[in-house]
């Protein structure tokens, strides 16, 4: 398989999960807001409710995303065995890295069960019983037997691993992940330290997927920022863009950052990614924490440290501004004319 052909089969499982992480995170973010991190515990609360049902779409994670892997690799067929694959992962404890291992598995073995050749009175029954029978069964057998428990054995040691960091290593992680979620604004690279922080979610950890919303925050609010700060080096059209940066910014959404990144890629991208990691940076080194797997700027309150979490947002947000203004040239005097700016 080539790996254009891997990280497409990867971005589908991906495409498909995020839908569930986006309203399960804001339902357990509303069970927080409600009742506090204890709150849900009271039975039959508000609170209770909310994180049942949000927990519920959350705890979907790691099935969607192995089943859509399987079923990019391999059709419908591959849905049952890829999503199989992903609870005995969840149960097993091997969480997302073993759903994503297990629906790259379920979508090989459901190839290789449907190319085997049968009489032609059992053709009927390969897509309805014996393609997810056997392919259940072999994947299944593999995750339990032989992939899960390696696979779970890594995930406590990084879980260890970033339960110990402080101080510059922490920072570092944070450089990385801010420059991560920066670099494609939504895309695979982006994608990937997403559900990394989502992983740590579930393992307890919260400081990496606050360092991640705020580096994914950054670039549109930078670029909303820019457009403010230097109004002469915009046209009308792209401080409109700006506008609309800023809204997807506050609601992290990456992919506000695009339209500029598009338009002057070379100047745009690398300062989105320095405001971003600074973002990052500052977040793991001041100790923010997140338990809400999205919410932007509206789940700020439940965030440990939260004024803090906002001096780190906004120094990521004004170093992406001022890196990009200085880097970007004016407007040439006919097109601040025609832009309607004042010259």
């Amino acid at each position: 398989m080539q790996g254009r052909s891997l990280r497409n089969h990867l971005m589908t499982g991906v495409s498909y999960m995020i839908p569930f992480v986006t309203a399960g995170g804001i339902l357990i973010a509303l069970s927080f807001a409600v009742g506090g991190y204890e709150g849900f515990k009271i039975e039959g609360s508000i609170a209770d409710y909310l994180m049942q049902i949000g927990g519920t779409a959350f705890g979907l994670m790691v099935p969607i995303l192995a089943g859509f892997i399987a079923y990019s690799m391999a059709d419908r067929p591959g849905i049952a065995p890829g999503m199989i694959a992903g609870m005995l992962a969840t149960k097993i404890g091997a969480g997302f890295l073993g759903g994503l291992i297990g629906g790259l598995l379920a979508g090989y073995v459901t190839n290789w069960v449907k190319a085997i050749k049968v009489p032609r009175g059992l053709a009927g029954l390969m897509p309805v019983l014996i393609i997810p029978l056997l392919s259940t069964l072999v994947v299944g057998g593999l995750m339990v037997v032989v992939i899960g428990q390696p696979i779970k054995a890594l995930m406590d040691a990084l879980t260890g691993w970033l339960k110990g960091l402080t101080g510059i290593n922490a920072a570092l992680l944070g450089i990385i992940l801010g420059l991560m979620m920066a670099f494609d604004m939504g895309g695979p690279v982006n994608k990937v330290a997403y559900t990394f922080g989502l992983a740590m979610i579930s393992a307890n950890i919260f400081e990496p997927h606050a360092a991640i919303m705020a580096a994914g925050m950054t670039p549109p609010l930078g670029l909303a920022l820019a457009t403010v700060l230097a109004r002469k080096k915009y046209t009308e059209r792209e401080r409109e863009a700006g506008k609309a940066a800023a809204v997807m910014g506050i609601s992290f959404i990456t992919e506000g950052a695009i339209p500029f990144a598009a338009a002057d890629p070379l100047r745009v991208i690398p300062s989105i990614m320095t405001g971003s990691a600074v973002a990052g940076a500052l977040s793991m080194l001041f100790g923010n924490t997140l338990r809400a797997p999205h919410g932007g700027i509206f789940v700020v309150p439940l965030i440990g440290k939260p004024w803090l979490y906002l001096v780190a947002l906004a120094a990521g947000t004004v170093v992406t501004a001022v890196m990009v203004n200085l880097l970007k040239p004016d407007l040439p005097e006919d097109a601040l004319r025609s832009s309607g700016t004042e010259v």
